[in-house]
């Protein structure tokens, strides 16, 4: 297989005009050369950070104060979650989980509510998608047996000594919300030596330079998180404290769609758009421990979306800020998952 264009490559994210050549679903050769498409040519995205069983509820709870609308066990979610069947849940999961391979994401990690259960849901509603799921489990620590790690809610929801053990065990990641609502369970967070944190709106000076001592990455979702009513978290710092990666949160609240994401985090926070791209890319693959993902560079997997040049991206000479700032759902052409 050969994908022609404007081709975005390396960590850089530098365009050059060239054609990829595809091998046995990895990229065996990135060729510099003149074509006749104009076309873009991305790695795909990587949204890090979902909750794709809020499908069933979707623009529902608006309005109401955070840990009414989340928390457990029984905010709105966690009502609407009990009162629907397992059939549908996995249905609803599986559009969810279909729709992002539509629109250009290669993969996503998911923080599944309901156990053992909840996560055999997500494992079969997406067991036909091309798109990698990464599902980080709940409740006890035998979910470790069908989960890739460990999604903890947060420090001030329960104790999670336990289920850190047995992910440190498995050799499995463990992951958890922080400083959502407010900087108050961050410390709490730090205490279990977490290998991905999510959300740290609400991330103090400390906070940034423990997250730099530690090198832990943070997976931020600013359009949740502000439709939510509980901030906005401070990207720049956290960029230069960390990887940082992308995720949409909430399916109940906000469409996953990583475009808007990368659109809402350039625009707002005026970073490089190569970097914001990076966010939505190889940031996110490597902090959800996916190998050779995010990327176009030779010997990585084949994980490419293709944008028309004809649509969002005619006549515009910055391509990656095109990308970042333009491009949406109706420009992609074709998506290869390999």
């Amino acid at each position: 297989m050969e994908i022609s264009g404007r081709l975005v490559v390396g960590r850089e994210m530098e365009v050059v005009e060239g054609t990829v050549e595809v091998e046995d679903g990895r990229i065996q050769e990135v060729r510099r050369e003149s074509v006749d498409s104009d076309d873009v040519v991305v790695p795909a995205l990587v949204n890090a950070h979902t909750h794709v069983g809020d499908t069933v509820a979707k623009e529902t709870g608006r309005g109401l104060p955070l840990d009414e609308v989340v928390a457990p066990p029984d905010s709105h979610k966690h009502r609407m979650l009990r009162s629907t069947s397992r059939e549908e849940k996995r249905r609803a999961m599986k559009h969810t989980v279909d729709l992002m391979e539509g629109v250009g994401i290669g993969a996503f990690g998911d923080f599944r509510e309901e156990g053992v259960e909840g996560a055999k849901d997500l494992r079969a509603a997406a067991e036909d998608s091309p798109v990698d799921d990464v599902v980080f489990g709940s409740g006890p620590p035998e979910v470790l047996d069908v989960a890739d790690g460990y999604g903890a809610s947060g420090a001030r929801d329960d104790d999670f000594h336990r289920e850190r053990a047995a992910a440190r065990e498995c050799g499995k990641p463990f992951a958890i919300h922080a400083g959502e609502r407010d900087s108050d369970d961050v410390d709490g967070a730090f205490s279990y030596d977490p290998d991905l944190m999510v959300h740290m709106v609400h991330a103090r000076s400390q906070d940034l330079e423990r997250l730099r001592e530690t090198e832990t990455p943070v997976v931020a979702c600013p359009r949740c998180n502000l439709v939510i009513g509980v901030g906005k978290p401070p990207v720049k710092e956290l960029v230069d404290a960390t990887t940082v990666a992308l995720g949409t949160d909430n399916v109940m609240l906000n469409a996953p769609s990583l475009w808007r994401e990368m659109e809402f985090v350039s625009k707002h926070w005026n970073l490089d758009d190569s970097e914001v791209l990076r966010m939505a890319t190889v940031n996110g693959a490597e902090t959800l421990g996916l190998e050779d993902t995010g990327v176009i560079e030779e010997g990585a997997r084949a994980r490419l979306v293709v944008l028309s040049g004809d649509r969002s991206l005619k006549y515009v000479d910055d391509v990656v800020a095109g990308v970042v700032r333009r491009a949406g759902a109706g420009d992609v052409k074709d998506v290869v998952l390999l």
